[in-house]
């Protein structure tokens, strides 16, 4: 399982630990969108989400961490998937992102 933590400006201030999340997902990159989604489902869009803003994803098992920036991110989530599971799975992460 992955989680992910969105590092943020510091204005405004964020709530939940610094925009930290925790997500079941399979790859750093479902990690990343599902948790831009929880913080925009809780309001935070204020925070100013954008290409610069980056992510780091933490692996509970074996422990890592991976650094990605949302323009990697939406760069990935508009790629085809390499196959009809993929591109369902990128269809669902870009609608909870937008909702």
């Amino acid at each position: 399982m992955h989680s992910a933590f969105i590092l943020v400006p510091k204005d405004p201030p964020v709530q939940n630990h610094g925009g930290a999340f925790e997500v079941a997902a399979e790859s750093v990159f479902q990690a990343a969108a599902l948790a831009i989604a929880e913080f925009r489902r809780r309001c935070f869009t204020e925070a100013g989400i954008g290409p610069g803003t980056h992510l780091k994803v933490a692996v509970k098992a074996p422990a890592t961490i991976h650094e990605v920036s949302f323009g990697r991110l939406e760069f990935w989530l508009q790629s085809h998937g390499k196959s009809p599971k993929e591109q369902a799975l990128k269809a669902d992460l870009r609608a909870r992102i937008e909702q």
